[in-house]
């Protein structure tokens, strides 16, 4: 899949996303999610896919909704209705089976920031700046920006972000663990794709439980927490990759996973 504002690479099984738009810094317009949602629902049925990077051309990451769009809305619900739209694509990223990593390379603010924290790591470039602007418009995030950062970050943090609509530093975000990892400018892409082929070359259904494991553990309490890793880690016993992974470590091997 190519279109117009947002093109579509692989590469040893890992397919890189870059959001094109970079006159507009890469903000997000209708045509640009609905080819963000199509690309990710075409990742849930490929095996061949096993991490997904995203990343921006130009000097920024995404600087959120396109404004002029936004301003041509026809009323709250057609806002809605957009923001529906955008939410479903973050949310069914959020979901794949694969990980995701997003190429922080410079701005992610609004929108932007919203689908980088939809991704399951992030390495961000020295100069990039992370921030949710909305207050300064009169809104607020509506893409699920204010539920994640007050899940990622303390809350006076996220209440700071919110509240006054300043960016952070990407140092401070690595502080406060929003970003795994901080590069030197020019390279939040490289780094996003060594990783990437490091983790394409796991156990892919090992991989999507520890996703799982995260996710679906966070709100539960303690116990039911371990239960459930019990019973998925029984699941993987029974994999062909956990019979591989074994196998090439006692003939001090390299594994080479099928995801079976």
């Amino acid at each position: 899949m190519t279109a117009e504002v947002l093109h579509l690479e692989r590469l040893d099984g890992v397919a890189l996303l870059t959001l094109d738009r970079p006159e507009r810094l890469n903000a997000l317009n209708g045509a640009l999610i609905s080819a963000l949602e199509a690309a990710v629902a075409g990742f849930e049925r490929d095996p061949g896919i096993r991490v997904v990077v995203l990343t921006g051309a130009g000097r920024a990451f995404c600087a959120g909704a396109d404004i002029t769009e936004l301003e041509a809305l026809a009323g709250a619900h057609a806002f809605a209705r957009h923001v529906e739209a955008i939410t479903d694509a973050f949310r069914r990223l959020q979901h794949l089976p694969q990980p995701s990593i997003a190429a922080i390379n410079g701005l992610a603010l609004g929108g932007g920031l919203e689908l980088a924290l939809a991704c399951d790591l992030r390495i961000a470039a020295r100069s990039a700046r992370l921030g949710v602007p909305e207050v300064k418009l009169g809104l607020l995030p509506a893409a699920g920006g204010s539920q994640r950062l007050g899940r990622f970050l303390p809350a006076a943090i996220a209440k700071h972000m919110l509240l006054t609509g300043d960016p952070i530093t990407a140092e401070i975000a690595l502080a406060h663990g929003l970003v795994n990892e901080l590069v030197e400018n020019g390279e939040a892409l490289a780094a996003a794709m060594r990783l990437a082929v490091r983790l394409a070359q796991g156990p892919p259904l090992a991989l999507a439980a520890a996703k799982r494991l995260v996710d679906e553990g966070a709100p539960m309490d303690l116990d039911a927490g371990i239960v459930l890793e019990r019973e998925t880690i029984s699941l993987l016993f029974a994999t062909d990759d956990r019979a591989e992974g074994i196998r090439a470590f006692l003939e001090k091997r390299q594994p080479s996973f099928g995801g079976r």
